[in-house]
């Protein structure tokens, strides 16, 4: 396939291409700053300018693909990662515009010119409790899709309303558009530096709802779904299927969230940010977890 890549300089994005080159695709990276494979052009661009969105999308990405002489081949999908990533980088009004004008602006180019699929990043965030002031508990465990999203951060609001765009957007176009509501992002090597202290003090993921999304099996995630047609508009929780910390999801539930209504029984180490919905639907089988990467000096 022909992709249009958003954000794939960043820390998602540049593992999420490099799986997509390996399937095959030709993916073109739209970023303002260059991911520096020579296999995939890096094109300069401002999201948040209409008109460059509008033109990148309907313009050539390489020299090979002047010589048919049959004209700018159409993008066969969108895969929207470009967006500020965090609270606390940029000011919080500046945050949202620029997630939300970036995604408008994807969608509104991409279903006006014809492309057939749109992927894109929503977040973990939205369910209220990664950046929540204070201790926010999930209304109830595993979290599921259906949970509610009210968060409280300028980030996440963002995310919610691209959400209810790319919904409407799909209303308008009948094209599917999937959102992935991504969990922390591991990379390789982040295994050893960062996950003997999860170990340590579980309570350090609390936030993050005690899950992790490997970034190689993000990478297989967007496969899927590139693979994956006629599900029309769609959002998708992204996780491994263990949580991130050496205690039993029991003993999790039982020191964290006591009284937080159970919708199912966890076992093991069974993450308790659902993605029964993604394995259903696109065939999402993540490969890549942590304790198979790194010794703690103990079994776990």
């Amino acid at each position: 396939m022909r992709i249009f890549f958003t954000g794939g300089s960043g820390k998602a994005g540049r593992h999420a291409i490099e799986h997509l080159v390996e399937c095959g695709h030709r993916v073109t990276n739209a970023d303002l700053a260059p991911l520096g494979r020579p296999d995939v052009p890096d094109l300069r661009i401002d999201l948040t300018d209409s008109g460059q969105v509008f033109n990148a999308l309907s313009s050539y990405a390489r020299h090979d693909e002047l010589e048919p002489g049959t004209g700018v081949p159409r993008y066969d999908a969108v895969v929207h990662f470009a967006a500020i990533p965090a609270i606390l980088i940029r000011p919080d009004n500046e945050t949202f515009r620029i997630n939300v004008t970036s995604t408008y602006n994807v969608l509104d180019a991409a279903t006006a010119l014809g492309v057939s699929k749109v992927i894109f990043a929503s977040s973990e965030t939205t369910y209220g409790v990664c950046f929540a002031d204070g201790e926010v508990q999930p209304e109830y465990v595993p979290v599921d899709e259906e949970h509610p999203t009210v968060p409280e951060d300028s980030y996440a609001m963002s995310k919610v309303v691209n959400e209810a765009t790319a919904r409407s957007f799909h209303a308008r176009s009948g094209i599917d558009i999937y959102g992935l509501r991504i969990n922390n992002v591991i990379e390789p090597h982040e295994y050893e530096t960062k996950f003997p202290a999860f170990v340590a003090d579980p309570a350090l993921r609390r936030r993050n709802i005690f899950a992790y999304i490997d970034a190689r099996d993000l990478g297989h995630m967007v496969d899927r779904c590139l693979r994956t047609d006629g599900l029309g508009y769609e959002v998708f929780n992204v996780s491994n299927d263990d949580t991130s910390v050496g205690i039993t999801s029991d003993a999790v539930y039982e020191r964290f969230y006591s009284g937080v209504p159970q919708r199912r029984e966890l076992t093991g180490h069974e993450t308790f940010y659902a993605n029964d919905k993604a394995k259903r639907l696109v065939g999402f089988t993540p490969r890549h977890g942590w304790r198979d990467s790194i010794d703690t000096g103990r079994r776990i």
